[in-house]
């Protein structure tokens, strides 16, 4: 048996890639995309007649509305292979727009369904800004569903789960490079790695507040920067992985012990926190606090919003 294979008797596995010709050999159930992994896949020559169809057919849209269309054709092509759901991402410039967002989250929605893809094999990613915790309560609630990305810090994970989302992605790697560039000399590779290491810690915080107050909202690691942190997190919900490490851990053989235990979760003594949709200020609060979540967030919105220009120029440009 390899890590791959094993590791899925205990979580289940996400394909983090736009790429969806790298996905089938991996056997995922779910994918998740963003504007930035699908901007490395249409550089590639192979999806260039991918990229020119959308334009083609939709030539006199505009900008934005093609972008959503190739994220949807993307998303599409990817449903094909995995028996599950695709995770596609509102654009990061609207992340601090809570109406804006919902309306880009609904014509994406009606773009899958346009192509005969029900709602539910589809989540709608948004940055865990207040402004998109709040998109996503009204989305839920319409039954569009829900993956909350770019977060770092338990009360960013408590809203969501007040608000009802499907799904949020907890980021293991940016947490550890936050720490690791903080510590500095004093950084010890050994010292942090598996359980002590603090994207690991985050995420298992995270997952255990939610089995023990039997909260529904599902836990997805995401953002790993070796295969040391996803075997860590075995038991978790879900796992979404590069696969860069899907092939690292499908050529290593051995079993893969679960690290999350749900009856001990249960079991833990765990005050009852929330940050429900009239603590605004309590929430800013609690984020502000957390310097790391704080720095990441704003980074990762710059990121995404980065590689969101760089896609509109792409499209403009052929």
């Amino acid at each position: 048996m390899n890590q791959l294979d094993a590791l899925k008797r205990h979580t289940t596995v996400v394909a983090d890639t736009g790429d969806f010709l790298q996905i089938a050999q991996f056997q995922p159930r779910d994918a998740t995309t963003n504007p930035s992994l699908i901007l490395k896949s249409v550089r590639k020559p192979e999806y260039a007649p991918l990229l020119d169809e959308v334009l083609r057919r939709h030539r006199n849209r505009a900008r934005d509305e093609q972008v959503d269309r190739l994220l949807v054709r993307f998303g599409t092509e990817i449903l094909r292979i995995v028996p599950g759901r695709v995770s596609t991402e509102v654009d990061a410039r609207l992340s601090f727009d809570t109406a804006a967002t919902v309306e880009r989250a609904r014509r994406l929605i009606a773009l899958y369904e346009a192509e005969g893809v029900p709602r539910e094999r589809v989540l709608i990613k948004i940055a865990a800004t207040w402004e998109g915790i709040r998109a996503a309560e009204r989305l839920e609630r319409d039954g569009i569903h829900t993956n909350l990305t770019l977060l770092f810090s338990f009360c960013q994970a408590v809203a969501c789960a007040d608000a009802g989302v499907r799904l949020i992605s907890p980021f293991v790697g940016r947490i550890y490079d936050w720490h690791k560039a903080r510590a500095g000399a004093q950084w010890s590779e050994a010292a942090m790695a598996g359980p002590a290491d603090p994207g690991v810690q985050s995420v298992a915080r995270i997952w255990r507040h939610y089995k023990h107050f039997g909260i529904a909202t599902e836990v997805m690691g995401a953002s790993f920067r070796n295969t040391g942190q996803i075997l860590a997190l075995a038991g978790c919900d879900l796992l979404t992985i590069s696969p860069e490490l899907l092939a690292r851990l499908a050529d290593t053989p051995g079993d893969v012990a679960p690290q999350l235990d749900p009856d001990e979760a249960r079991r833990a003594d765990l005050p009852e926190v929330h940050y429900r949709a009239a603590d605004e200020a309590a929430f800013r609060l609690a984020l502000n606090d957390d310097a790391m979540a704080t720095e990441k967030l704003a980074e990762g919105i710059r990121l995404f919003a980065a590689d969101a220009h760089t896609l509109d120029a792409l499209l403009a440009s052929r």
